[in-house]
Formats: structure tokens, C-alpha cells, sequence
């Protein structure tokens, strides 16, 4: 069977698709991936009919990440369109910001990312009705009807519930509702949401995707022209554009994205099983699970469960023990990166979540070394 895609874009693995997206056609003598592209303003002599004029409009370096962000989201495909951003909450209030108007309705989920509150408070203070539903049971269907927007967070963070995302997009289209659905914690080599229905993936760049802590980025993909040229326009209007260094570091990284994403799956897994094994219940969350509430859901959409783990013990004071007591695992927040990480997510107040809960993001440590240094901080705390 013959390839539609000449770059073999649609038909190639995860890990091929990955080290390749986004490069540009070779030239001899020049870099496999152009360097940063500085630069606020281009020659630009007589009309302004190029596709470089001014630095907050376009840059080559994002064009290159763009292209390559929206060939792991949505391979193969025509008409779909990238956009990068300073960070994930930037592409978030883009999409949201351009696509209401006062007097329309959009559907949150209740359970999402925490600064998702100060964004309902913006959007209100616009005269935007905002509705909320936990992610789980595909509940915010029951909050739909009249919305503009359903937006969806699956797996949620921190929670790890997960909706359906195919079922979401077919009835919110049916009731005339556009579709946006938050991809940082699956990344697009753990789902792709446009190929399930949804008018829009966003993410946070900072997280997996990139991997290493060490920037700050975000990105919208869509295939309706007219709802991204939206989009385009208010990163335009608030300039939440990303420097050339960043995203040159992010398109670097994706070569990596299917090793990382592999590996941090599998341990992430290794860990859920050996919380999930104490003695102690622990109330383990990933829904790579097979016990998990959110397995039977996830294992039909997703190809791969993330990083993320979570589970809780009694108290803050023992969760805070736990947290010191760890030697392999970092204490800080996000997630997705190489190295393990872990914090107590109550400490920020945005989440409804007990004292004692814990957010794992799971690195690329031997998971030996990871379970071993989990299960003696257990022990240790506990007294």
C-alpha cells in the first residue's frame, strides 16, 4: 500500500515521527535543525507580502516547532494548524478568549488544573457563563446543552479521571458546541484528540513534551481556519509569544519525546503497581491500571498512560515526612520531566484534594532505584 504523506509522515512509528518532525528539507553544508532565529524585524522591502515581518507575528524557529508539533498531533493530515505560545496557560486563554463572546456559555471541568478558577473568574468578569462538571462519567454532558464551548481535561490533573473523549465531541458538535481538549498530561504519543472529535488540542509545552524543566512554552492545534485564524490573532493582540531560544530547546527535545514517554510510562506503571501493593491503602491513581476507575475508558483512547501517579496518606504531617525522606525524587512542582518529582498538592489550595494527597511525576530513573527509594521513604515516614 502506497503512502499518502511523501515525508511518510502518516504511516511511520511514534519514535521515527518524533526524531524527524518539523525539519526542514536538508541543504548541504547546513544544520540538520536550524539554529534560534533572533530577530524583532525582517528586511522587508516594498509590500510586506512574506511570511517574516515583525517578531511578534511570525518567526522561522517557531514555524519549524509548529510544523512539528502539529505532525505528532495530528500525522498525515491536511489542514491542521500550530501555534505556540509562552506557556500552557497562554495557549489556554487563547483558545477560550477567542472563541467567547459575553453571553455564551462554556463547560469546564471541576476537577481540572488548578489556575482553571482564576480563569472562570476573567471569564465571568467578561459576562461569559461558565459551567462546571467533574471529568469522570463523562459528567459535563450534563451541563452541555446551550454551551459554545466544552472544554476537557483527560486524564485530569491531579485527580487522573478520565472522560471519553470521542463520545464529549460527538454529542457537544450535536448540540453545536466547539471542542477543546487539554493534552498536556497524555502528550500527543498518549492521544490524539483531534482524531477523536475534538476541534482543539492544547497544551503546555513545559511539561512532557519538552521534558527537561527548563522552559516555558505552550501551543494550540486545530483544523478549522477560521477558529485558529481566532486564535492567532489574540496571540497577536496580547503578544504570548515564545523567544526563539525556547523554541528552539523544545523542538530539540521532541527528539527524545518517544524514549522519555516510553520509559517514564513504564515506570510510572512500576510505581503505581508497588503503591498499589502496600499494605497500607493508598489510594493509587494511573490509568494504566487495570483496576483503576478510569482504565476501561483510557485503555480505549489512549496508547499510552502518562507519567503521573497519585496517591494519599493519612496526614499532611506524614506526607510531608515522605516528601523529605525521599532521595531520588525532587520536591517541586509540574511534571513530565526526566527526573522524578513529587509534591504534596495541597500546599497550593487550588486543588480539592485531602492534606495528605501526593502528585508523582514519574522520571527516567532505573525503576528499581525508583520503587526501592518509594518504599523506604514509606516505611520511614510512617513512624
Amino acid at each position: 500500500m502506497s503512502d499518502p504523506d511523501p515525508r511518510g509522515l502518516a504511516s511511520d512509528g511514534d519514535g521515527t515521527r518524533a526524531v524527524r518532525a518539523g525539519l526542514p528539507e536538508p541543504v548541504k553544508y547546513e544544520p540538520t535543525l536550524p539554529g534560534p532565529v533572533f530577530a524583532a524585524h525582517f528586511h522587508l522591502p516594498g509590500e510586506p507580502t512574506g511570511p517574516y515581518t515583525y517578531g511578534r507575528d511570525e518567526n522561522p524557529t517557531w514555524t519549524l516547532l509548529e510544523r512539528a508539533v502539529g505532525e505528532l498531533e495530528a500525522p498525515g493530515e491536511d489542514g491542521v494548524e500550530t501555534l505556540v505560545f509562552a506557556s500552557g496557560m497562554a495557549a489556554i486563554s487563547s483558545v477560550l478568549f477567542s472563541q467567547l463572546r459575553s453571553g455564551d456559555a462554556v463547560v469546564l471541568p471541576g476537577d481540572g488544573y488548578q489556575a482553571l478558577p482564576l480563569v472562570r473568574a476573567q471569564l465571568e468578569a467578561y459576562g461569559i457563563e461558565v459551567r462546571t462538571a467533574p471529568t469522570g462519567g463523562d459528567a459535563q454532558l450534563g451541563v452541555l446543552d446551550g454551551a459554545k464551548l466544552l472544554w476537557i481535561e483527560t486524564p485530569s490533573n491531579p485527580g487522573l479521571d478520565v472522560c471519553d473523549i470521542r463520545r464529549l465531541a460527538s454529542e457537544a458538535h450535536a448540540r453545536g458546541a466547539l471542542v477543546a481538549v487539554d493534552n498536556t498530561l497524555a502528550t500527543p504519543l498518549g492521544q490524539r484528540p483531534l482524531e477523536l472529535g475534538a476541534d482543539f488540542s492544547v497544551a503546555s509545552g513545559t511539561k512532557q513534551l519538552t521534558g527537561h524543566g527548563d522552559l516555558l512554552l505552550g501551543y494550540v492545534t486545530g483544523r478549522d481556519a477560521e477558529a485558529m485564524s481566532a486564535v492567532r490573532r489574540w496571540r497577536k493582540i496580547v503578544g504570548a509569544i515564545p523567544g526563539p531560544m525556547e523554541a528552539w530547546l523544545a523542538h530539540r527535545s521532541l527528539a527524545t519525546l518517544h524514549l522519555r514517554v516510553e520509559r517514564q510510562s513504564a515506570n510510572a506503571l512500576a510505581v503505581a503497581e508497588a503503591l498499589r501493593d502496600r499494605s497500607e491503602e493508598l489510594g493509587v491513581r494511573y490509568p494504566g491500571l487495570p483496576a483503576d476507575p478510569s482504565y476501561a475508558v483510557a485503555s480505549r483512547q489512549m496508547r499510552r498512560f502518562g507519567c503521573v501517579v497519585s496517591f494519599t496518606l493519612p496526614t499532611r504531617a506524614r506526607a510531608e515526612r515522605f516528601l523529605d525522606t525521599l532521595r531520588l525524587v525532587d520536591d517541586a512542582t509540574s511534571f513530565g520531566g526526566v527526573r522524578s518529582t513529587a509534591e504534596r498538592r495541597g500546599r497550593w489550595g487550588g486543588d480539592a484534594v485531602p492534606e495528605g494527597f501526593i502528585r508523582m511525576s514519574v522520571g527516567a530513573e532505573d525503576p528499581e532505584d525508583l520503587v526501592a527509594d518509594l518504599r523506604r521513604a514509606l516505611d520511614e515516614s510512617a513512624g
